[in-house]
């Protein structure tokens, strides 16, 4: 087998696409959420979303139990996410996939559902892979243009790139759409590049 195609094998491998079971499914659909409180009752409790302690064993170990029954699961996502940055691993201790690997599998299984696409985004941000995380938050924004948090990240990628018209739009629609931290605004002053905006188009929060 050609080398390209082993590797490819090999990743399949190590994230393999989400299969719905008896329990599970789709966190924003009624019917499948119906499993979800006992999933998040033993492995998802306020302790593990908090990243305190695991409630069945590894605190990875709970978060990714929950991933693998609802994956585009957005407090389980995040706070995989937030523990990957903790610890510094690209597979947490205790998860079966890696923390990418999770946010993929809930992007496949759920392609037009944008919390999903906006919270890897801003985990990819965090990873400083700035051009992976415009692409993930400009497709959130395709789907949830009130997605305030979503502008705000895509200002700060833009910031980074130096692309300063985009990232003064993005930072004008975070802020007319309510979101509260400084920094994107200071940022763009410490560049002298913040303007205030004249007028700033409607956007319809989802």
């Amino acid at each position: 087998m050609p080398a390209h195609l082993i590797l490819l094998a090999a990743l399949a491998a190590d994230c393999p696409p989400y299969t719905k079971g008896s329990t599970g499914g789709d966190y924003y659909d009624a019917e499948d959420a119906k499993g979800l409180t006992v999933v998040e009752s033993y492995h998802f409790g306020p302790q593990v979303e908090a990243l305190q302690r695991g409630m069945s064993g590894a605190l990875g170990g709970d978060l990714s139990y929950t991933l693998e029954h609802f994956p585009n699961h957005p407090r389980a996502l995040s706070a995989m996410a937030r523990l990957g940055l903790r610890t510094g691993k690209a597979r947490v201790p205790g998860a079966r996939y890696t923390v990418e690997c999770y946010f993929r599998r809930g992007i496949e299984f759920a392609p037009k559902e944008g919390a999903t696409r906006a919270l890897f985004g801003a985990y990819l941000l965090s990873l400083r892979r700035d051009s992976d995380a415009i692409e993930h938050l400009q497709a959130a924004l395709q789907v949830q243009p009130g997605n305030s948090a979503a502008w705000y990240n895509l200002g700060l990628a833009r910031v980074r790139q130096k692309e300063w018209r985009a990232a003064l739009e993005a930072a004008h629609k975070a802020y007319g759409l309510g979101f509260p931290l400084p920094g994107l605004r200071q940022q763009l002053q410490a560049a002298h590049e913040w303007r205030e905006p004249e007028s700033l188009d409607p956007v319809v929060a989802h």
